[in-house]
């Protein structure tokens, strides 16, 4: 396992993400990839990889968008794929084919010594919304672009908008406190929800010609195998999952029911699709 070298103030992140947490995400690797491929699909259109090019992924968790960057720079192009996850990069190397021209470092992007003006595309699927000093963490990042590299990643847009997380976890909270609330500005995954926030950051951190373009998609928790494999999906990840974790199984079973009722007006043959609403932004190196 490589040894990483992380800044400080991202501590928190890194525990949990080498902790259960993260092992939860990389035992779901095939689910996930299912589950979330409407963004990388919007990703990977927006970002225009193309074959020949360096890039680097950011936060790359068990290697999808990793892989669907490779097959667009391959043959002669790399992509290096970084993440703070132990077991989520384990996944990752474990399902790249030997031959993608990939490489992957166990790696805190806010102060990786990345190889100066080398990549032409930083590319991100959910992986730069926890950073605790983002404006730091993408002048880093910046550095590693080529002068004519550019930026392009998904980030949520507000809880509000997203029953892909809320519709689930407000019917546990029927049964449940509620979860210690983050502040707009504090790593998770809402924390770039803010079109105002976002583009300040990229502006400090030395890009330009920033967009931001709002994309709705629909999720299917349920992969096509039906009610109770969205409830499962539910239970194994995301904020219901945590707001249940140490709950009596009297009060599970409840939350469970009135889960499956909410999710119920979501639910289309074999597929429960929950309505999403992400963020795909571009920016250039200034």
């Amino acid at each position: 396992m490589d040894n990483l070298q992380g800044h400080e103030r991202n501590a928190d992140q890194i525990a949990y993400w080498n902790g259960p947490g993260g092992q939860r995400w990389a035992d779901r690797q095939a689910a996930q990839d299912i589950v979330l491929k409407p963004v990388l699909d919007l990703l990977i259109d927006r970002a225009a990889p193309k074959a020949g090019e360096r890039v680097l992924d950011v936060g790359c968790g068990s290697g999808a968008s990793t892989k669907a960057l490779a097959d667009k720079v391959a043959p002669s192009g790399h992509v290096f794929g970084v993440d703070v996850s132990g077991p989520m990069l384990e996944r990752a190397r474990q399902s790249t084919p030997k031959d993608a021209p990939v490489d992957y470092a166990l790696a805190d992007a806010t102060v990786y010594p990345f190889d100066p003006a080398s990549v032409d595309l930083l590319a991100s699927r959910f992986g730069v919304m926890f950073f605790a000093d983002p404006v730091a963490s993408f002048a880093n990042l910046r550095k590693a672009l080529k002068p004519s590299g550019r930026l392009a990643f998904a980030c949520w847009k507000e809880p509000r908008e997203n029953p892909f997380f809320m519709a689930p976890l407000q019917a546990v909270y029927k049964h449940v406190p509620k979860l210690p609330q983050l502040g707009p500005e504090d790593p998770g995954p809402f924390s770039f929800a803010s079109e105002a926030r976002v583009t300040r950051i990229l502006g400090e951190a030395g890009f330009s010609t920033i967009a931001m373009e709002p994309c709705k998609v629909d999720l299917d928790i349920a992969i096509g195998r039906g009610m109770d494999t969205a409830i499962q999906s539910a239970l194994e990840i995301g904020p219901a999952s945590r707001a249940l974790d140490g709950h009596p199984d009297d009060v599970r079973a409840a939350a469970i029911s009135s889960m499956r009722e909410t999710l119920a007006q979501y639910a289309k043959g074999d597929s429960v699709l929950l309505p999403g609403a992400i963020w795909i932004v571009t920016a250039r190196a200034s």
